[in-house]
Order: structure tokens, then C-alpha cells, then sequence
């Protein structure tokens, strides 16, 4: 488990406590089960709370994952828009966006997992909000890409499969980061945005 499903710090914006509990619980829970094994007793259990607890913050154990889902997504596209909107060349903004990203997904992998590839869980209504988040992400990174490929700084086949493949490459991270291994998020991070320079630009190389 990662420290910071372990603490809840990346849930401090989160009240009151007992739904902030709860939220960290669902984490642990989704990651290590998956979201259709884990059932609000397993929750509730972890959190330190009744079944019956849950529901006073929580209608729903879908609506835990969307909680979850929403503020990781509300994140990333602020991380991403904040690189697109920074000053520099489209190669300075666009290693930012990387080293940040990837770096916030190794540091809450156990988030980034449930973020990530339990979207198919959600409700319709709540999976098209989520959609809308994942396309202002994509679309910061494409509007680096591309104002890099206007200024003749990339040199790419295709904008919108490059946009693709950098964040996939940085999501994955996710998945395999074990906190005990070699690197640490911010070397991680550096190691992908100096990948993804590489990728997409001879000027680069």
C-alpha cells in the first residue's frame, strides 16, 4: 500500500473525516481487489466504521469510486493545464507536464490504478463526466504537441496518436511503480520526460 493511501494526504480536501476514512478505504480496497470484489462491508471494515456508517456519506459504493475518479482526474488536467499554460518552449512545457504527471503517478500508484482502469465501474452519467475531464487532459497535452510541431521543434506523424501514446506511456506508471524499487517518482519522472522528448522530436535527439 502506498503512504498516501495509507495517510489519506491526497484526500485532505475531503470532510469530514469519517467520509475522507472512507475514501482512503475504497482506495485500498479497489486496488487490491478490484472494484467488483470489493463490497461496502469490506469498506466499511477497513475505514473502521459499520456498513450502516458508510450510507450517512456514501449512497452507494459507486459513488465512492466516482468521488475517487473525479478529484484524481480534477488533478491531472490541473497539473497538465498548468504546464500548458507555463512559459518556455513547447520541448519546456512538455517535459514539465510529463515529470509531473508521471511523478504524481508514482507517488499515488494506488490511486492511479483505481483512477485509471476502473472507469468502466462507473455510472453513465458519471462515466461521461470523467470522459470530459480525460479529454481537457488530452487536449493540454495536444496543444503542447502541436504548438511544438507549429514552431518546427517537433516532428511527429500524427498529433493526436503522439498525444495518445505520451499519456499512456505516463499513466502505465501507475501500474508497475513499487515504492521499494531503485527509483524514486521524481527520477522516474525525469527518465520519461527526457523518453518523450526523444519521441517526439529530432531536435530532441
Amino acid at each position: 500500500m502506498s503512504a498516501e493511501a495509507a495517510t489519506g494526504e491526497a484526500w485532505e480536501d475531503i470532510t469530514p473525516d469519517a467520509a475522507r476514512r472512507l475514501v482512503v478505504a475504497a482506495v485500498q480496497a479497489f486496488a487490491e481487489r478490484g472494484y467488483h470484489a470489493t463490497t461496502t462491508r469490506d469498506i466499511a471494515g477497513r475505514a473502521g466504521m459499520s456498513p450502516a456508517a458508510l450510507y450517512i456519506h456514501y449512497k452507494t459504493k459507486e459513488e465512492l469510486l466516482y468521488q475517487i475518479s473525479r478529484v484524481g482526474h480534477q488533478r491531472s488536467l490541473a497539473m497538465l493545464g498548468e504546464a500548458r499554460d507555463g512559459g518556455g518552449t513547447a520541448a519546456d512545457r512538455l517535459a514539465t507536464a510529463v515529470r509531473a504527471f508521471v511523478r504524481w503517478h508514482a507517488e499515488h500508484h494506488t490511486t492511479g490504478r483505481v483512477v485509471q482502469y476502473e472507469l468502466g465501474a462507473l455510472a453513465p452519467d458519471h462515466y461521461a463526466e470523467i470522459v470530459v475531464l480525460r479529454r481537457q487532459s488530452e487536449d493540454a497535452i495536444r496543444t503542447i504537441i502541436a504548438d511544438g510541431v507549429a514552431a518546427g521543434e517537433f516532428d511527429v506523424p500524427e498529433v493526436s496518436g503522439t498525444t495518445l501514446a505520451v499519456l499512456s506511456l505516463c499513466i502505465d506508471v501507475a501500474r508497475w511503480f513499487n515504492p521499494a524499487g531503485r527509483r524514486t517518482p521524481d527520477e522516474v519522472g525525469a527518465l520519461y520526460a527526457d523518453l518523450v522528448l526523444r519521441m517526439v522530436g529530432p531536435g530532441q535527439r
